[in-house]
Formats: structure tokens, sequence, C-alpha cells
């Protein structure tokens, strides 16, 4: 593409003024040593870090946060870097998903108030990526995600291990005493041995493959490890190409097109990715404006083939998928299914970067003809107990539970599961259906990571290592199992869900898309009568704007009134 001629930079209006205003935009900033040319006519480059030492998976993005600006200086821009609040999905309480939206705010006014002509982002952790993009979409300039990259792969007791996957193992082998406290301990650190995020196919492993699938990384840039010294190298390359990104006028707009955000869905199912990524692509589309709902995944991506053999769904990790090829190699792969000319961050079509990508190992990424599983993309159901929606994860669940009629085990709460789950008085065996109310984006509020409801001790003690478990939570994309998730309406503003009692029959098909709740219309009815809203979680703050906004799952979670964009305009000055 080629520069726009006799372009003004956005900058400009901050630093290219010769009177009072250019004057404090300019003098301030020479605090840092800026030398007077680095005002005149440079495009300036924002790189928005997500660094904490708050947030595990990110804390290596303050050194790359350095190398992305060596790249912007050697291709004549002018860096500034600047924080935003961190999600780190291990650390913080309730959940990360409370204040995704709250992140994405933060950048969007960030990025529109300041002298920026284009932006870096610096994400890795699971809400880290859709957060700062979609600050990003509602603002619309030119933008390149450099992705923190996944942990080298865990090696514990002879094997490699995969990062949140084996937590979920290792937490059914406390409850029946298969694993002792001291294996406990050495299993942390040998899970967790480098810098980056989940080295497993996690949300922060599928986030990142969807921006790449999306265009708006370099090619490849998704699998390398956080400690390969080609992240190093991409990200400085990443920092030279937004610089020209800034010239040529590449907004967001104009690679996140609706072929974009298809390719991205059935890239997603492809490569085993999380049931997260259905709620945040949603998200993304609505700032951008492009119409995108529950029902285009269960269109476009269900009957997708399994390709990538990562855990939890398969056997490797990230490091395995990146010396096998990585996403270029799946992307060609799949070419037949996919938009090819889709406009990328380097200027070139997603089929022009992955023209020649060749797969090293087919035991991590399978053949199109001879795939892992046929039809393994995210599952939308839908039904008397979901009319907007549910979804689960085929390639993550029990073949043989995908066609189950159970009797319901009801927990009202999240603390009523914890507190009744290990009772041996509990009434539930493994045919049951085990159901969560309250955690939905409104009742938890957030929407945790909850769904994948660890089975009652005297189960796992037979040995049943599944059961078909629904909520309107969310689980984490490390976990797995035979897990409905995302029902909508949730509990908490008077779903369905909210009428379910002990002893009801729920029915799921997934081969046919449904999730019944087996009980008269008229009774459903009568209880309703009878139920009324919980409190809200708060009534200040963040949260009651929150819990008054939120949208459903199936619509992205978002808060209404940050839908669309309010692009880079700023018609008042600071003085």
């Amino acid at each position: 593409m080629k520069e726009k001629q006799g372009a003004r930079f956005r900058s400009e209006e901050w630093f290219g003024q010769a009177d009072k205003m250019g004057f404090v935009h300019r003098s301030w900033l020479r605090n840092q040593g800026h030398p007077s040319h680095m005002f005149q006519g440079k495009p300036v480059i924002g790189i928005c870090n997500t660094w904490s030492d708050l947030t595990p998976c990110n804390a290596h993005l303050r050194d790359f946060a350095e190398i992305v600006k060596r790249g912007v200086y050697e291709a004549g821009g002018f860096p500034l870097e600047f924080p935003v609040m961190s999600l780190g999905e291990t650390m913080m309480k309730p959940t990360t998903m409370l204040w995704r939206n709250l992140v994405s705010m933060d950048v969007e006014e960030t990025i529109r108030a300041n002298p920026l002509d284009a932006v870096v982002l610096l994400t890795g952790c699971d809400k880290t990526t859709p957060s700062t993009l979609m600050g990003a979409c509602s603002v619309g300039l030119p933008t390149i995600i450099v992705p923190g990259g996944p942990m080298l792969n865990g090696k514990w007791r002879g094997q490699d291990v995969g990062s949140g996957t084996l937590a979920w193992q290792l937490s059914d082998e406390l409850k029946t005493g298969d694993v002792t406290p001291e294996a406990l301990l050495e299993a942390e650190s040998c899970m967790s041995r480098s810098a980056g995020h989940c080295m497993t196919m996690g949300t922060a492993s599928s986030m990142a493959c969807t921006v790449e699938a999306l265009g708006l990384t370099l090619p490849g840039a998704a699998a390398i490890p956080a400690v390969d010294s080609r992240k190093k190298v991409m990200a400085h390359l990443s920092g030279m190409r937004i610089v020209e990104m800034a010239r040529e006028g590449l907004a967001l707009s104009k690679i996140l097109t609706r072929e974009a955000f298809e390719n991205a869905i059935k890239i997603n199912a492809a490569v085993g990715g999380s049931t997260n990524v259905m709620i945040h692509l949603t998200a993304i589309a609505g700032r951008i404006g492009v119409s995108l709902d529950i029902d285009d995944f269960g269109r476009l991506g269900s009957q997708m083939p399994l390709l990538v053999n990562l855990m939890p769904a398969g056997r490797y990790l990230m490091e395995d998928f990146y010396y096998a090829g990585g996403l270029p190699a799946v992307i060609r792969e799949l070419g037949q299914h996919l938009h090819t000319g889709a406009l990328t961050v380097n200027g070139k079509t997603i089929g022009e970067n992955c023209r020649s990508a060749e797969c090293y190992n087919r035991e991590v990424i399978a053949p199109l003809d001879s795939p892992l599983k046929e039809h393994a993309g995210i599952a939308v159901l839908k039904g008397n107990l979901c009319p907007d929606g549910a979804v689960i994860k085929p390639s993550a669940a029990t073949d043989r539970l995908m066609q189950h009629t159970g009797r319901a085990v009801v927990f009202e709460t999240i603390e009523d599961y914890h507190s009744r789950v290990d009772d041996p008085a509990l009434d539930i065996d493994e045919t049951c259906v085990m159901v969560l109310k309250g955690v939905g984006p409104v009742g938890y509020p957030g929407m945790p990571e909850v769904g994948n409801m660890v089975l009652p001790r005297k189960l796992l003690e037979k040995g049943i290592k599944d059961m078909v478990r629904i909520s309107d939570g969310r689980m984490s994309g490390t976990a797995y199992g035979t897990v409905v998730l995302h029902i909508s309406p949730e509990s908490a503003i008077g779903g369905n869900l909210a009428l379910v009692q002990d002893g009801d029959l729920i029915a799921l098909d997934v081969p046919n898309k449904s999730l019944a709740l087996l009980v008269p219309e008229e009774e459903l009815a009568e209880r309703r009568k009878r139920w009324s809203p919980p409190k809200p979680a708060s009534d200040r703050g963040y949260v009651s704007l929150y819990i008054q906004n939120v949208e459903q799952a199936g619509l992205g979670c978002d808060l209404g009134f940050l839908k669309g964009s309010s692009g880079h305009e700023v018609s008042r000055d600071l003085h």
C-alpha cells in the first residue's frame, strides 16, 4: 500500500502548532529528553502495555515495550508507551470478566484523548487481548497486536503438562487423595516454568490465534513462545510495521470486515479454541460495527474439523504447535473454507501470507482430509432452557454424553455448590445433570469460569470422570468435560434456568443442537409466579454500572452504551 500524499498526522494537532498550545504540548513532553525533530512530522505510535506484576502472563511485557520502541524508532516513528489496568486471570477476584469492559473504556479514552496516530497493543492473558482491542476499535486508528506468547511446555515427572489443564486434573486427584500435598507443591513450579501465558489452547492462546486469524498480527505471531528470541524479532518488526500503517492510513475498519470475523470463527473451531472466544469476538464486532451473533458461530463453526491436537482437547501444547508450523499452517490447510482475500496488517491478504506455510508435524496439525474430529467446532444449543442460546465444546466433551437425559441436581449459587458438592448425603449419581445458577453476567456479577464444576468426591472415588454440567457461567479454555455454558437468558434476570428444581429431567442433544427442560409450560408458569430476582451484588461504582448495562452472553457481554465507535476526533482543547 502506498503512503497518502500530503497526509497530516493526527498528532500534528498537538505538536505541529506554532502557538501557545503547541508550546504546552511539546515543552512538557521534552522533560523526558525528546529532541526537536521528534515533533516534526513523525507518526506518534502509542504502545498500550498490559504489563503488571499482578498479571503473571504479562510480566515480561515491560521488556517487550522497549523492543517495540526500537522498531518504531528504526522506521521513523515517535513511540510513546502508556499503561492500562491489567487483568490477571489467576489473581483477580471475583473474575476478570467483570472488568473487561472497564479496561476497554480505559484504552478507548486514552487513545482518543492523546496525540496518537497509531497503536500497538501488547497483550497476553485472557482478557487483555479483547479488552484492549475493543477499546481500540471504538477509536479506529491503525492498530497492530503483539501477543505476549505462551510459556514453554510444562515438564513434570517425565511428562509434558499443560497450564490450567493440569490444575483441573489435580483438583480431582486432591479430592480422591491420589495426589499428595508434596506432589502438588512440586507441580506448581514444573507447570509454570517460563514467562508467558497458558501454553494449552486455553483462552489466552485462543485469543492470540483469533487476532492473528483476524489479520491483526504479523503472520505466525500467535504461537511463538514468550521466551523464544523470535518473539522479540516479531515485536521489533511489529514496531516497524505500525509506522508504515500510520503513513498508509490502514485503519482497523479496513481489516476487521465481516469476512475477517468469519475466518476467525472457523479457525477457532479448527484449533479447538475456547468457548470464551465467542463472547469476545461478538463484543469486538459490536465495537467495529460488524453484525455478528451466536447463530453465526453455530452456522459457520460447528461443522468445522478439528485439526490441532492440543490440550485440553488433545495431547500437545503451544510450543509444539509453533514448531509444527503454527497458525499459518492451519490457515493454509483450511484455505478452501476461508476468505483468503481478507486484508491483514502487513498489507497482504491472509491467503498470500500463508500460501507457502508448511506443516512439520502431522501429529500436532492434522491434514484437512484426515482431521482429529470431523465436526468439532463450538456447538450452539437452543431450547426452552436457553431460548437465546447456550454453547458446548464437543472437542473437550465425552462422546457418550452428547445425547443424554438426566435428573437435575441444582445448586442455587456457587456458595451452595461449594458447601454441598462433597456431602455424602447429596442425592446424585453419574446419570444426573449438575445445574449451577447465579453465575451469569448480572448474577455473579461478571460471569466467572466456574461452569466446569468439579464432580462430587463420592463419584470421583467411583472412577467417574465426566458428567453433564450446565450453567449460565463460563469455563476456562484450559478446562474440559461435557459442560454446557452461557445459558441465556441467565437465571438472575428470570431465564428458565432460574426455575429448574431438583429432580427435573433435562435433555441434552448436541447433534440436534437442543437443550430442553422436560417440565410442562404450565408448571413453569406457576414457578415463575413464585420467583423473585436476587438482590444486585452492588449499588455503587463501576460494578453497579456494569450490572445495570451488561448484555447477555450471546451479545458479547459488552455494556450496551459502549457498542459502536466515537471515532478519534476531539473537538475541544484543554486550555
